[in-house]
């Protein structure tokens, strides 16, 4: 067997399923997976605040290793705040207990927007960039790599709310009734992604994904007009790279006509839709998904007939990623995580051609 063959034996599953080819099973790998379910994680938290771990590249390394070791994940997503940019521009973000990012004084006029300037992440995140190039060192040949971002929305929701929303009024009454300003925020903050996105390819990440975490607030016009021209961009951007990309937005399962024209190499789904349903509308692209992360909090034959059966809608057709619809709930089992994801390889070995 020559060189070339084994290193393609050994690429990422995730690769390959990026790509819509066959890979060794099913590859798997959660959202929130660094962190929160973990008690060798709670344990670096005791001593530590979230931000300080993101700041400490030897921290965030370890932690984002944590779940590869104690799962065998597919994919080790990279340790970080979806503030991170925000931070390292100079943002004053307060990650606050139980409530979440806090922005004081929030965005709300033209002149609020000096505030963002642009992110030159070798001097604004290097700390993160150095967690990338630890892990990646670190990681199984075989194992990819995921940097992340939040999108543009997602971002912009914070900064003008303030933080986290019920509804995002305020953020509306922006986007209908201050189109100037909101196209101007829309475009630095996707310019601070682009870079960002890019600085953590250069780092090793071998995947990207574009968290819009809120989006699915929106109607599918509004979506249409003020925020996919900008996803679009950054996608293409990115992948000017050669890295492929994952767009995942909750609530989005009305938005799915217009998403799949996103260019992004893999759409994630949430749970509201079934993931066949979901991948029908989305067309002949890789799909990421689609569990409910609520589903880990009931017993374990609950747990398997719902794994099975994200499995039966994928119907083992490449391209498909087994992932959550969101990411892990805190209060979720490690026995129930270790049981899902044993009934992911159970389901590969008895369907194996």
């Amino acid at each position: 067997m020559n060189t070339s063959t084994i290193q393609t034996e050994r690429e990422p599953a995730l690769l390959k399923a990026a790509r819509m080819e066959k890979a060794r099973g099913t590859p798997l790998w959660f959202m929130r997976q660094a962190g929160r379910v973990l008690p060798e994680y709670r344990k670096v938290r005791g001593k530590h605040s979230l931000l300080d771990i993101c700041r400490n590249p030897e921290l965030a390394a370890t932690v984002t290793m944590q779940p590869v070791e104690r799962f065998d994940v597919d994919a080790a997503i990279i340790f970080a705040d979806i503030v991170t940019p925000l931070v390292g521009v100079g943002i004053d973000v307060q990650l606050v207990e139980k409530v979440g990012p806090v922005i004081d004084p929030p965005i709300r006029s033209e002149g609020d927007l000096e505030r963002l300037r642009p992110l030159d992440p070798g001097e604004d995140v290097p700390y993160m960039l150095e967690a990338l190039r630890l892990v990646r060192s670190a990681l199984p040949v075989e194992k990819a790599l995921v940097g992340f971002s939040g999108a543009p929305f997602t971002l912009a929701t914070y900064l003008i709310e303030g933080g986290p929303s019920r509804n995002y009024a305020t953020t509306k009454a922006m986007m209908y009734g201050q189109p100037d300003l909101w196209h101007g925020l829309m475009s630095r903050l996707s310019d601070m992604i682009v870079a960002y996105l890019r600085a953590q390819a250069g780092a090793g990440a071998q995947m990207l994904q574009l968290f819009d975490s809120w989006v699915g607030w929106l109607s599918r016009r509004d979506y249409s007009e003020y925020v996919f021209p900008y996803t679009r961009e950054i996608v293409a951007a990115v992948k000017a790279t050669g890295v492929p990309v994952i767009h995942f937005a909750t609530g989005s399962g009305g938005l799915n006509e217009v998403i799949r024209d996103s260019g992004a190499d893999v759409i994630g789904v949430d749970w509201r839709v079934p993931l066949d349903e979901a991948w029908a509308s989305l067309g002949d692209v890789a799909v990421q998904g689609n569990l409910d992360p609520a589903v880990l909090l009931g017993p374990p034959d609950v747990v398997r007939e719902q794994t099975r059966d994200v499995l039966r809608r994928a119907g083992g057709r490449p391209g498909h990623i087994f992932n959550l619809g969101h990411g892990f709930l805190p209060q979720t089992p490690v026995d129930n995580i270790m049981h899902m994801i044993d009934c992911v390889r159970e389901w590969d070995a008895s369907h194996a051609s």
